[in-house]
């Protein structure tokens, strides 16, 4: 019923829908969905949608016909693009240090400087290799190892953007709901963050949400405005 309500609503915004995936449930309904919406203000505009969602009616999948309360999460993150694993790396950014190799000893002792250590300064991270024939095998080495690295930090920088910009997360359970719908023994809509309250129940699940998006996000502005 939110997968339903949402992908309304986006069309009547206007809104560019994509459904890239759905789970169905173990017994019935569906278990997840993901879509994707494009268009101007698509996640400033469902971002104030972002929480759980309560929904109480007389369950049609229950043969005694009685009333049940469910819950719904709702993640709304950003589309980023993807960091390249080809790291470029500037020249001037680096130190190559080179050094004799270490070995067991014997005949094999290496006496030659032939290892290498390179260090991006920006980012303090070094990447060595002394195990090579030559100078020039272990500095190959080392710079894949570096990129790697570096792609490596890219990727977990990439993750923490997306974990600031998505907030806190609560479970999906009593007492976390941002909203609630109830469709027995009343009928109301209820946003238990603005308190706004709308009784037109089967309007607001066939996508009409404008109301309910723009209180939150004024509730946010003046929030802000305070602090």
């Amino acid at each position: 019923m939110l997968l339903r309500m949402y992908l309304r609503w986006a069309q009547q915004e206007g809104l560019e829908v994509e459904l890239d995936e759905v789970l169905p449930g173990e017994e019935a309904g569906i278990k997840s969905a993901t879509f994707t919406l494009k268009g101007t203000n698509a996640y400033g505009l469902l971002s104030a949608e972002r929480g759980v969602h309560r929904l109480v009616r007389l369950s049609p999948f229950d043969s005694a016909h009685r009333r049940h309360t469910s819950f719904a999460s709702l993640d709304v993150i950003p589309l980023l693009p993807e960091e390249s694993m080809d790291v470029e790396i500037d020249p001037k950014d680096l130190r190559i240090d080179v050094y004799r190799s270490s070995s067991a000893g014997g005949q094999s002792v290496n006496t030659t400087d032939s290892a290498v250590r390179i260090t991006h300064i920006p980012t303090g991270i070094t990447a060595a290799c002394q195990n090579e024939r030559s100078q020039m095998q272990n500095r190959a080495v080392a710079m894949r190892i570096l990129k790697a690295r570096l792609a490596e930090r890219a990727r977990r920088e990439r993750e923490q953007k997306i974990e600031d910009i998505r907030g806190d997360r609560m479970g999906i359970d009593f007492g976390s709901q941002i909203r609630s719908y109830v469709l027995h023994p009343y009928q109301l809509v209820k946003d238990h963050r603005t308190g706004l309250e709308i009784g037109n129940v089967d309007s607001v699940l066939n996508g009409d949400l404008d109301r309910l998006i723009g209180a939150e996000l004024h509730r946010r502005a003046t929030q802000d405005g305070e602090e």
